[in-house]
């Protein structure tokens, strides 16, 4: 005996596995966690963010000053600062990670008023660099390497080479050099930062803060905001790296002609 059978049940909708790859370059998974970060501290900025888009023919080409204003935001690159970029780029957060994590200059914890780098590389450590390190640390509570004083006024980190050996021993403060440094002088500048002053830097342009700075990488150089066009102003070359090629200047010296692809000069 046969049995009647009523209308086929409509198929279920296939489930997507969180593994699956989107049209945005994600997973589902990697989305949901996108979507539940809050990146509302960042609503103030969102039309700085789409000019820096704007500079670039493919958006994700803007990755790097994007987490420089981040910085400018949270003085560092936190989880919801990955999710804001991963969003204004349509990119997934591993791809922002990836980045982030990649250079120094992007920092996964807050830092302080200022960031203080000392160079300890060959030069500057031969000729001084590691006692000056040593000293700034134990001025700043003894904190150590990507830590920050507990007043806040500054990170220290190891800096490996700051491209400035003629000029060794050197330190900069959010960025801006102070050459020829000793023990002493070192101590003077983190002293002159914890009243709340602000240093003149050896060369290039005043000091001002690390978040203000950040601004600045981020693109926004006549911003108002930074003290416009002011804050970054100011030589940048010393004499000591110009010495040669005016010495050359002033002999006649120039350089041999490159030969062409034939061998011939």
């Amino acid at each position: 005996m046969s049995r009647a059978l009523g209308p086929e049940a409509p198929a279920a909708p296939p489930v997507e596995p969180e593994h699956a790859i989107d049209e945005a370059g994600g997973t589902t998974a990697q989305h949901a966690e996108r979507a539940s970060v809050d990146t509302t501290v960042f609503d103030g900025v969102r039309d700085r963010a789409t000019a820096i888009v704007a500079r670039y023919p493919q958006p994700r080409s803007a990755l790097l000053p994007l987490l420089h204003l981040v910085q400018h935001v949270e003085g560092h690159v936190s989880r919801a600062g990955i999710a804001f970029c991963a969003e204004v780029l349509e990119i997934t957060t591993a791809e922002v990670s990836a980045v982030a994590t990649f250079y120094t200059m992007y920092k996964r914890e807050p830092v302080g008023r200022h960031l203080v780098s000392v160079c300890t590389n060959t030069l500057c450590a031969a000729l001084g660099g590691d006692d000056i390190y040593a000293a700034v640390r134990e001025r700043l509570g003894g904190i150590g390497h990507e830590q920050t004083s507990a007043d806040g006024t500054a990170t220290i980190e190891h800096a490996e080479c700051l491209a400035a050996c003629d000029l060794a021993p050197v330190l900069t403060v959010d960025y801006e050099f102070f050459d020829k440094q000793t023990v002493e002088s070192a101590v003077e500048i983190i002293d002159a930062l914890q009243r709340g002053e602000k240093p003149h830097p050896t060369r290039g342009a005043p000091l001002n803060d690390f978040r203000s700075v950040e601004l600045l990488l981020a693109g926004f150089f006549d911003d108002p905001a930074v003290g416009g066009l002011a804050a970054v102003a100011g030589p940048s070359a010393a004499e000591e790296s110009l010495r040669g090629a005016r010495l050359a200047e002033e002999r006649g010296w120039t350089a041999p002609p490159v030969p062409d692809e034939g061998g011939s000069a």
